[in-house]
């Protein structure tokens, strides 16, 4: 589904989710049912911060050349007992 602009002379411009193609040049305004043309915009286009597009960068270079692995890594060692409050829980 895609969504297409019209302008009806009388009420204004209003959105029609129709299948992709399908769009007709005139369409029957939905409030007054009187003839709306076809109006043609740019899409909407989002501007994201540099931070975001450098991860969306990262994301799709690891997505083509994945990072090889040529060992196991080694376990970082855990605490046995991050919170207070885990070392009061019974133990098996």
């Amino acid at each position: 589904m895609a969504t297409y602009e019209y302008l009806c002379s009388r009420c204004g411009p209003f959105d029609v989710k129709l299948a992709i193609g399908t769009a007709p040049e005139v369409y029957g305004c939905l409030l007054c049912a009187g003839a709306a043309r076809r109006v043609y915009s740019s899409p909407g286009l989002t501007l994201t911060s540099h931070a975001v597009a450098a991860l969306h960068d990262q994301e799709e270079q690891a997505r083509e050349a994945p990072a090889v692995v040529s060992e196991v890594p080694s376990r970082a060692r855990v605490p046995r007992h991050p919170h207070p409050a885990l070392s009061r829980l019974p133990r098996p």
